[in-house]
């Protein structure tokens, strides 16, 4: 006799995972479902969105929501219990939550159901993951953590300048950067602290350690912070950038690269994130201008190369089923290669060539899944990214 879950062979379903709300329908950017669920229909496959409310996997059917695109509504019914699930809740406020860990681990058992990317990456865990291989190794700036005014002296006697990120962040949030520079006037050695706040930094400066960390401390009581050496970053325009790749399993199960944007610093902005005053731009451009065209084709490819890295192997040390990631690269003066973050939750790329080979990376790596008879699964992962 034929089990329950998935009697009859239908087609492969995908159901997004987000967090539930009150004042709203469900939390996470919509138009991103959307999307998601339009890249379904066009390939034959299922997808519709699950919240954390309302949560069961104890049937063949689950509670989600479809879209309708005709009358652009969402509705709430029982739907086809899902082959695979896409964990896409937006903030790790949510994820931390008990009742939403109990959720999570009931998806990473189940018995039939695929479900990939668990949780948030800690950056302090990312960088022990990539500094554990060789291959990797190389890509990483001195990076430590930072409890006391001695470890941030000692490390400001390595490197002149400094970022102090914290270990949870998103989106450029909570990042201060820190240099040792010599007044102009006075000649005299100061430590001078910029502090991101949305679109621009605030700078002050200390003339020693002591007062320097009266002030950083007071910003890190919440939160856990490494410190990591400043890269001299490529300019354009004297405005520093870095790279974003999006990378992501294809119909094969295999790290791909879906493509390579470019976020350039607001001026007054110590980060090139887009939410702190960042803009899009095309890699190739920035970089030909500091490299010429040759040179930057070649960055590019040791972009691609490095990114399939250090995709693989956060996955392999992560021990959890991972399907996409992006990754913030940082360009050196000299052509090198830097990395600097790695978002297991990316965010929408609004270059056209790239959303679109990510939302068929994303419907090609669900059939892949529906396909895979489920192995045992390591969830370590989403205590490791507390």
């Amino acid at each position: 006799m034929e089990p329950l879950l998935h009697q009859k062979p239908r087609r492969p379903t995908l159901a997004i995972l987000t967090h539930s709300d009150d004042t709203r329908i469900f939390r996470g950017n919509k138009e991103n479902y959307i999307d998601l669920i339009a890249a379904g229909e066009a390939k034959g496959v299922h997808v519709y969105v699950m919240t954390t409310a309302n949560f069961k996997l104890t049937a063949n059917q689950a509670i989600g929501y479809s879209y309708n695109f005709k009358t652009k509504s969402w509705k709430k019914e029982l739907l086809p219990l899902p082959h695979v699930i896409y964990n896409r809740i937006p903030y790790r406020k949510f994820e931390q939550l008990p009742e939403v860990q109990t959720i999570l681990q009931s998806c990473l058992r189940h018995r039939s159901i695929h479900f990939f990317n668990p949780s948030f990456f800690n950056k302090w865990t990312l960088f022990e993951w990539l500094n554990k291989s060789r291959e990797t190794g190389p890509y990483i700036p001195t990076t430590q953590k930072l409890t006391t005014s001695d470890d941030l002296e000692k490390l400001l006697l390595k490197h002149s300048s400094l970022y102090l990120k914290p270990v949870r962040g998103k989106a450029g949030k909570g990042i201060m950067k820190v240099s040792r520079i010599i007044e102009k006037t006075t000649r005299v050695q100061k430590y001078q602290l910029s502090v991101q706040d949305k679109t621009r930094s605030h700078i002050s400066r200390y003339t020693n350690v002591s007062q320097l960390w009266a002030q950083i401390n007071q910003m890190m009581v919440t939160q856990d912070y490494i410190m990591q050496q400043a890269i001299s970053l490529s300019l354009y325009k004297q405005r520093p950038f870095d790279l974003r790749v999006l990378v992501q399993k294809n119909s094969k199960g295999a790290w791909t690269v879906a493509g390579i944007g470019a976020r350039l610093a607001g001026k007054q902005s110590i980060t090139t994130h887009v939410p702190r005053g960042g803009s899009i731009d095309d890699p190739a451009k920035l970089l030909s201008a500091g490299f010429g065209t040759t040179e930057s084709k070649k960055i590019l490819q040791r972009a691609r190369s490095a990114s399939l890295l250090i995709a693989k192997q956060i996955g392999k040390a992560s021990g959890s089923t991972l399907g996409e990631m992006s990754l913030d690269l940082g360009v050196d003066t000299t052509g090198q290669i830097w990395f600097f973050e790695a978002n297991s939750k990316p965010m929408k790329f609004d270059e056209p060539h790239i959303r679109k080979q990510s939302l068929d990376n994303l419907i090609n790596y669900c059939v892949h899944l529906s396909k895979k008879i489920k192995k045992k699964t390591v969830t370590t992962m989403s205590k490791k990214a507390r």
